[in-house]
């Protein structure tokens, strides 16, 4: 008997001993996707996750997975909003949840709007005096943020409602995507391709600020439920469902709450720099989610903990290699 143990000890042992850790060599790495593979050898210690990430991409796609991208409004900020288009453009994403500060900067990038790239350390009195927004290290001058969206909208709104009386927020976002001419837009590319953007919290931001203050003389209903709707259909729908899930909050929530409606995602990739210590849900895993069925127990997942701004232009680059 004690024989037998050893034996399945010594396999565990091996098991756990069988990939080598492999030294990178950067000179025989040609290529984004070249250099990600190599990652997959090093043994640690994020790098391993990263090159496994792609493999889960590329198996979405090939499984004719539904593919969610949800992302948080702050990462469109900065140049990341190219890489977005970009993922949409190259059919990595079938539907796409975010926030309203993704409308809000989208929107403002594409009509003119000055970002500029600054330091986290400068001093917020002194920029609040010189009347200039920080997002993080991302500089914004006061006019090329909620004036210039109320510029915008006040001007695009009525030719969009024209004497509707009940708009969703993803037909909202279609229809400013149509407006815009700017191919690092997401909104742009979204439209170009026909995925939908949802927006469950349309109003937290210059976007729904905007609505509300035209609807008191304009009235029309934001049609929540209609979206709700569409998200819910898509899911039974499909046959499997995957997701590239950058960042927390209420656009990660989203997708993966409807999909408990069928069992979870087949596929979920977190590309996050949370922790699940503090019990929020931006920093809960994908595991803890298999225990709400918003994952399948047998699913792929793996989160990927680093700078969104670093991981997801390296994941991007080496699935369309």
């Amino acid at each position: 008997m004690g024989e037998i143990k050893k034996e399945e000890k010594m396999r565990a042992r091996e098991r756990l001993l069988s990939r080598r850790v492999e030294d990178l060599s950067l000179r025989e790495c040609a290529t984004v996707g070249e250099l990600v593979e190599g990652f997959g050898k090093m043994g640690g210690f994020m790098a391993p996750r990263l090159s496994e990430a792609t493999k889960i991409m590329e198996e979405m796609k090939s499984e004719g997975c539904v593919k969610f991208l949800s992302f948080t409004g702050n990462i469109i900020s900065t140049g990341l909003r190219g890489v977005i288009a970009d993922l949409v453009r190259g059919g990595w994403a079938d539907i796409i949840v975010t926030t309203c500060g993704a409308l809000d900067h989208d929107i403002a990038r594409s009509f003119g709007a000055r970002y500029s790239s600054g330091e986290f350390e400068l001093d917020d009195v002194m920029l609040n005096e010189l009347e200039i927004h920080r997002l993080g290290n991302v500089l914004i001058p006061l006019e090329d943020y909620g004036p210039l969206i109320e510029k915008v909208m006040r001007r695009e709104l009525p030719k969009i409602l024209g004497g509707r009386s009940s708009v969703s927020p993803s037909e909202l976002a279609s229809e400013f995507g149509k407006r815009i001419d700017d191919e690092h837009s997401f909104l742009r590319a979204a439209y170009e391709k026909g995925v939908p953007v949802y927006v469950p919290g349309v109003i937290d931001g210059s976007f729904g600020t905007n609505l509300f203050f035209y609807a008191q003389t304009n009235k029309f209903n934001l049609d929540l439920f209609s979206d709700m709707s569409r998200i819910l259909n898509t899911v039974f729908d499909a046959k499997k469902t995957g997701a590239l899930i950058i960042g927390g909050g209420i656009s990660k929530h989203h997708v993966i709450w409807w999909n408990q409606f069928k069992e979870g995602l087949d596929y979920c990739i977190y590309l996050t720099t949370a922790q699940e210590y503090d019990g929020s849900l931006s920093g809960a895993l994908p595991k803890e989610a298999i225990s709400w069925g918003k994952v399948k127990p047998k699913a792929r997942h793996l989160a990927v903990f680093g700078d969104v701004t670093i991981t997801l232009p390296l994941l991007t680059g080496a699935v369309m290699k």
